[in-house]
């Protein structure tokens, strides 16, 4: 994938910034640091496309090679026969820069934590926009992405996800103990591929979140 390019108001976002002015010095130090952030990221992704069978508050994919429990993560597959699980990861040097900030400035450690997770955002997002480029073609349309830990969708399928896509071998993505994703800035997410008649474009991204309403990193377009 071609370098994505990162906005500075996503940044801000993060930073828990809405619509309030910046000054000079903050703009400069923000627009370096996302420089510094792209330069420092090397982007890795796999997609993979599978079979889905339905279940009682569940879906099994591939065959019964990953099952995904809970009546969230059924809703969202329920016009869907087949899926696609991906991941994605700008790599450890992110999340070395971090701690290395971290110790020594603060305030660019926050900075540049939060160009890393908009970047990674912005991958996904012309990850996604690829796809479905080519799926639209066919007469089908992508889902929005829909990442373990959303709504009763267990963080703790994290793992057994990885295995399905063999994240560890084709990008180094693996998952802590606690299942965490290693290297940090990194996504793990489910589209179900639809017919495009039945796409529905008013739940996606922050408007399909249970937390819509309060959360304070929500995207400033919605």
């Amino acid at each position: 994938m071609e370098k994505v390019g990162l906005n500075r108001n996503e940044v801000l976002r993060y930073l828990g910034y809405r619509d309030q002015a910046i000054d000079e010095k903050m703009e400069q130090q923000t627009d370096r640091l996302m420089d510094e952030l792209k330069d420092a990221a090397a982007v890795k992704y796999i997609c993979r496309t599978f079979r889905i069978e339905k279940g009682k508050g569940s879906v099994l994919i591939g065959d019964g090679l990953l099952e995904l429990p809970g009546s969230a993560i059924s809703r969202h597959l329920e016009d869907s026969e087949e899926c696609i699980l991906m991941a994605a990861t700008l790599g450890s040097n992110v999340d070395k820069r971090i701690r290395y900030y971290g110790k020594i400035d603060v305030t660019k450690a926050l900075i540049f934590d939060a160009c890393a997770t908009a970047y990674i955002e912005a991958v996904c997002d012309e990850l996604c926009r690829k796809i479905e480029a080519e799926l639209l073609e066919k007469g089908w349309a992508l889902t929005f992405r829909f990442s373990p830990g959303y709504g009763d969708l267990p963080i703790s399928i994290q793992k057994n996800f990885l295995k399905a896509l063999n994240a560890e071998k084709e990008i180094g993505l693996t998952a802590s103990s606690a299942n965490i994703l290693m290297p940090g800035k990194s996504v793990t997410a489910i589209m179900g591929i639809v017919d495009k008649t039945c796409r529905n474009n008013d739940k996606s991204g922050c408007n399909a979140c249970s937390n819509n309403g309060e959360c304070a990193y929500k995207r400033m377009e919605e």
